[in-house]
């Protein structure tokens, strides 16, 4: 029996300043343990590994795209994590394409979650590593450090609070800056076992999830404009693209 799962769900986005925005819409991703992903190549006839398929995963689509379980390790270990078992939840490559705005590991060691990162990508290629040591929970903070919507500028900091992957899985973020709250965002999922048939039926009833995925960013984005909301430069993205996080700090 694999690790590996689908967990399908909503996703909801809720700006709070200057004037309240709120989006929703239905998405499903994949919980892949690293070590089990050629094997699923294998069994499953609709998923591949770096080539084309009607879902997928590519390296490419992560970290700097050596290898998924090479890039994990050596990201984990900047935060002097080792981890016997990694899984990464994430969008898939649909019939060949993907934007994925942020993907989360998981590390365990000895069946004990030890770690998580946060990757993060935003819409001009730039992807930026959060790496947090887990202690006591599943809740964590830090500083903002790659520049993701342009109606928001650098000056902020988020808050994560999660729940381990399994029969459902949620995450929660809140941004905030030194004004108060200005955005918060949730991911529901319930987890559904990962077949051929699973993964047909979540092709046909959410049809081209990640190209929805990017086209709701940018509608999203133009609706802000037209409300008149600031638009902020693009900074050049900071070096190194790995932030290790103080859980002590969070």
């Amino acid at each position: 029996m694999t690790r590996s799962a689908i967990y399908r769900g909503r996703v909801s986005h809720t700006r709070l300043r200057p004037f309240r925005h709120r989006f929703e819409y239905r998405v499903y991703y994949l919980l892949l343990d690293v070590d089990e992903i050629d094997h699923l190549t294998r069994r499953l006839r609709w998923f591949s590994r770096n080539r084309f398929n009607l879902l997928g995963i590519a390296d490419r689509d992560h970290g700097d795209g050596a290898g998924l379980r090479e890039w994990a390790d050596r990201t984990l270990e900047t935060a002097g994590i080792t981890a016997d078992r990694i899984a990464v939840l994430a969008f898939p490559r649909v019939l060949g394409y993907v934007f994925d705005p942020i993907s989360v590991w998981y590390a365990w060691r000895d069946d004990e979650l030890v770690g998580v990162v946060h990757e993060v990508h935003n819409t001009f290629g730039d992807r930026h590593a959060y790496v947090v040591p887990v202690t006591d929970d599943l809740r964590h903070g830090f500083d903002k450090a790659l520049h993701v919507s342009p109606f928001m500028d650098m000056s902020s900091r988020y808050e994560f609070a999660m729940t381990l992957p399994g029969e459902r899985l949620t995450i929660g973020i809140r941004q905030h800056d030194d004004d108060g709250p200005l955005f918060r965002a949730s991911l529901r999922l319930r987890r559904e076992p990962l077949t051929d048939r699973t993964l047909l039926r979540m092709f046909v009833s959410h049809p081209l999830v990640t190209i929805k995925a990017i086209a709701a960013i940018h509608w999203q984005a133009l609706r802000l404009w037209r409300r008149g909301a600031r638009v902020h430069r693009r900074p050049e993205p900071r070096e190194p693209k790995v932030s290790v996080i103080d859980p002590a700090r969070t």
